[in-house]
This record gives C-alpha cells, structure tokens and sequence, in this order.
C-alpha cells in the first residue's frame, strides 16, 4: 500500500485546511487509516484515525476542531481542520494498518499556522 498526503500549507491562526491521503496498491488490506503530526523538536503524536466500520479517534487537542472522514470508494481519508492555531503548527502524515500486522506511513505535509 502506498499513502500520497496533500492539502497542506501555511493559514491564519483561526483558520482551516483540509487534508486528503489517497491509498493504492493492496488497498484491500487496509484495516484503518489515520494521520499523525510531528512538531519540531517532538515526537510525533496521533491526531486521529478512522476505522474500516467508520469508527474514529480523537486526540484531546484536536477534539472538536478536527474531523477525519474517508472515502471508502475511493480509497481516501481526509481530515478537515478548523480554528487552527499556532501549536497545530507541524509536519502531517498518514498512516494506514494493515492486515494481517503491518502498517505503512505517507510522505507528511507541512502545515503551517501563523498567529
């Protein structure tokens, strides 16, 4: 499986970008998808996630702000991100697991939030 991230880019603190992480390859395999951000000089942390039944993950900081949706045709997660802020500010990316025990990363997308 192969993960293409995109839609990232520099925003007004307060305001919104949207995601998109297109799946190929043995898509078929896919268990569930999320993205993770890491911010300079930390580790990266989950953001949230989506299962195959449509289940979803927040992490505390984004609760509310941000959703993770997908689209399972397609095979395309994104994430729309409202009222961000400066501390969003990170390097994005996706993550997929895999059946039977395996996972995969995309290429991150730089996000960017001034204040």
């Amino acid at each position: 499986v192969q993960l293409q991230a995109s839609g990232g880019g520099l925003v007004q603190a307060g305001g919104s970008l949207r995601l998109t992480c297109s799946a190929s390859g043995a898509t078929f395999s896919i268990k569930g998808m999320g993205w993770y951000r890491q911010a300079p000089g930390k580790e990266r942390e989950l953001v949230a996630t989506i299962t195959t039944r449509g289940d979803t993950n927040y992490a505390d900081s984004v609760e509310g702000r941000f959703t993770i949706s997908r689209d399972i045709v397609k095979n395309t997660v994104f994430l729309q991100m409202n009222d961000l802020a400066p501390e969003d500010t990170a390097v994005y990316y996706c993550h997929a697991i895999l059946w039977p025990d395996d996972d995969t990363w995309g290429q991150g997308t730089q996000v960017t939030v001034s204040s």
